[in-house]
């Protein structure tokens, strides 16, 4: 059954502005050859985004070329703002920006242990409202979040989970009540996936695995270009994998024993310590324990029995390659997070090189290019896309 006329022109209407934001501004003739629309269909579709306020000219397209055919179209940016934040345990980070996603301001907050839940929640917020204000973006739109977690896969909300700060839930439900925007939240390591498929490592592929390697460890799955997020949202809980190589297995509310117990930043710290890597000093105010980013480098920079250091990290990264490829056969695995980062392709050759030992499955490995500004540039993703969606025209 053939699209109806409003149908048709609400598709075109969004192939267009989908190609001002990836390769804007555009000419009118640059729309009709990249679109394959008729020139009177594009001169429609213009004249009706530019009604709308979605679109504007923006300059012309050379100083030979002049009139109606050499205007350039761009999106408007300032039509709305947005915001994303990378909660941790102890700190959150913030960045407003445009329709666009050009950044208009940044802004980081420690929050101590010892902080109280409503304390935490409100500073947090405070901050958000604090920046975006200053950046002259308020009111905000839509709202991204980036939290370690379970998110639900039916309501949308983070989950109260053991270990983690209560005041990062409190934080979604304060936003969700104090300001007029759409906040989303999403686990941090399905946003860096979000990221590094978008502008990152996986650009070029729509199947992937994310493995974040930081304080803590975890998965995302990406499966023809969308995340999978399991039946309860623990889809990529890769720390609770039970593996070779540890004194105890994990239990149903710890990941000691698991995947998490041979790759996680102390896990890393340790085996480098007993390489003659030394990692004391290594250590940023108020952590307790010293960077595993810092050691890897330190290790290709040559430091302590660097070989053999990063061969057995590559050893311990593959096993959780490899359970990963028997079950989803990947192809491609990207490594994340500050220690995937730090490793950069020394590190991802060597880990592919080992996988390929353990595996009858072809997986190539990838370093993350995005290090830790994945989650972030992920959450703002999401808070742009959720926006485009409720400004820009839609079939129907």
């Amino acid at each position: 059954m053939p699209a109806s006329p409003s149908t048709a022109r609400a598709i075109n209407d969004r192939l267009a502005l989908r190609l001002l934001q990836q390769d804007g501004p555009l000419t009118a003739t640059q729309l009709k050859t990249l679109t394959g629309l008729s020139r009177p269909t594009v001169a429609d579709l213009v004249e009706r985004l530019q009604g709308a306020g979605l679109i504007r000219i923006v300059g012309e397209s050379g100083a030979e070329r002049r009139g109606p055919n050499a205007r350039l179209y761009g999106i408007v940016a300032d039509r709305a703002h947005l915001a994303a934040l990378d909660v941790r345990t102890d700190s959150v980070a913030v960045v407003v920006a445009d329709l666009l996603g050009a950044t208009l301001a940044e802004a980081t907050l420690p929050i101590g242990s010892d902080t109280g839940t409503e304390a935490a929640a409100e500073q947090a917020a405070a901050l958000l409202e604090r920046t975006a204000r200053g950046a002259g973006a308020a009111p905000l739109h839509s709202v991204g979040i980036g939290a370690p977690g379970l998110i639900d896969p039916v309501t949308g909300e983070l989950r109260d989970t053991s270990g983690l700060p209560a005041w990062h839930r409190r934080l979604v439900r304060v936003l969700q009540q104090r300001l007029p925007a759409t906040v989303l939240v999403e686990n941090e390591t399905n946003l860096a996936a979000v990221a590094e498929h978008r502008a990152g490592a996986a650009r070029d592929r729509d199947t992937f695995v994310l493995l974040w390697l930081g304080h803590g460890i975890g998965a995302a799955v990406m499966l023809d270009g969308k995340l999978r997020r399991g039946a309860s949202g623990g889809a990529g809980e890769i720390g609770f994998l039970p593996v070779p190589g540890t004194a105890v297995i994990p239990s149903a509310v710890s990941c000691d024993g698991g995947f998490h117990s041979l790759v996680c930043s102390a896990a890393v710290c340790e085996l480098a310590a007993a390489h003659g890597i030394d990692v004391r000093g290594r250590t940023e105010p108020g952590e307790q324990e010293p960077r595993a980013a810092s050691a890897v480098r330190a290790a290709l920079a040559g430091e302590g029995r660097s070989e053999a250091f990063l061969g057995a990290l590559a050893d311990r990264l593959a096993v959780g390659a490899a359970a990963v490829a028997a079950v989803v056969d990947p192809g491609c695995v990207v490594l994340a997070g500050e220690v995937g980062h730090a490793g950069g392709d020394a590190l991802a050759a060597y880990v592919e090189e080992r996988l390929a030992m353990m595996s009858p499955l072809r997986t190539e490995v990838r370093a993350g290019m995005l290090g830790g500004s994945a989650v972030l540039r992920g959450a703002l993703l999401t808070a742009q896309q959720a926006a485009q969606d409720a400004l820009f025209p839609a079939g129907g």
